[in-house]
């Protein structure tokens, strides 16, 4: 209830109010109005510039231009007909089973466990996220943990990169890696894992497409044809935007040379396979 009314107003925050949370969604450049604060500072909607409005004509806003093809249909319940892009998508990470690190590593994150993909347009795709490089160093690189007691007789894990205590989480070490001589290393660690862990999801859909196909869908089924397409065409549009993150990994990789060469190797042949199956399976943009 509260997802699909809540509005993020300007100097206001996100808040509900009522009869503006009736507008429907028009995306881009046919919505009419904007939601704004007066001097008095009440929600009120304004008419954009260069738009008309009759008696009886529909009073439309924008749910978020900017907001994915998956929070749209998970908050609102609907894609826009005309979406060819999922906008953004969000994948989990996890450290490794044998990270001896792991534990404490969670315990100062203090960050989402993952990483988000953006289509940044012109075919370009952007990633943000700072628990990869959690996930890209270890002991050997100079981050290690103690436990310290407090005043009040409990225990708190404090993280150290080198010399430095990480106060601000995973955004710290970032910054301090980013000051590294060593950063070129760093950053080839955490594309190889994005660029894996991409493969990996591609690999679940590509696996489950032939069973989502052969779901029962339209009358006389428990599941209605708009959510059955729509459910597709989420699948399609996150689908293209990995490959495209995938493949702009690849350029990202090649301009150093892997420390596992064979193991890239047999993944990069795999790719191959998936991607030319992904589009006979429907999820290619250019098909």
């Amino acid at each position: 209830m509260y997802r699909s009314r809540a509005l993020d107003y300007p100097q206001i925050g996100h808040c509900m109010v009522p009869c503006v949370d009736l507008a429907n969604h028009v995306a881009h450049e046919g919505t009419i109005a904007i939601y704004e604060k007066d001097a008095a500072g009440n929600a009120v909607l304004v008419l954009r510039d260069g738009k008309t409005l009759q008696e009886g004509d529909e009073v439309t806003i924008s749910y978020g231009d900017e907001k994915g093809a998956c929070e749209m249909l998970f908050s609102y319940g609907f894609l826009d007909q005309g979406m060819e892009t999922a906008e953004t998508l969000f994948l989990s990470l996890a450290f490794q089973d044998d990270d001896a690190m792991r534990a404490a590593k969670m315990e100062v994150a203090d960050c989402a466990p993952g990483f988000k993909l953006i289509d940044a347009g012109d075919g370009e795709v952007d990633w943000k996220g700072e628990f990869v490089w959690l996930i890209c160093v270890g002991e050997d690189d100079g981050l290690h943990f103690d436990v310290a007691r407090t005043v009040d007789g409990n225990e708190e894990v404090q993280a150290f990169f080198n010399d430095h205590e990480l106060t601000g989480g995973a955004a710290e070490l970032y910054r301090l890696l980013g000051q590294s001589e060593l950063f070129d290393v760093y950053r080839l660690r955490a594309v190889m894992i994005l660029q894996q862990r991409v493969f990996d999801q591609m690999q679940v859909l590509f696996a489950s497409q032939e069973n989502m196909e052969a779901v029962p869908h339209g009358e006389g089924t428990d599941v209605r044809q708009q959510a059955y397409d729509q459910a597709m065409q989420l699948r399609r549009l996150e689908f293209e935007l990995m490959e495209r993150a995938y493949e702009d990994f690849e350029k990202q990789v090649r301009c150093s040379p892997p420390p596992d060469v064979c193991g890239r190797t047999m993944v990069t042949k795999y790719w191959s396979v998936l991607v030319g199956y992904g589009r006979l399976a429907g999820f290619n943009r250019r098909r």
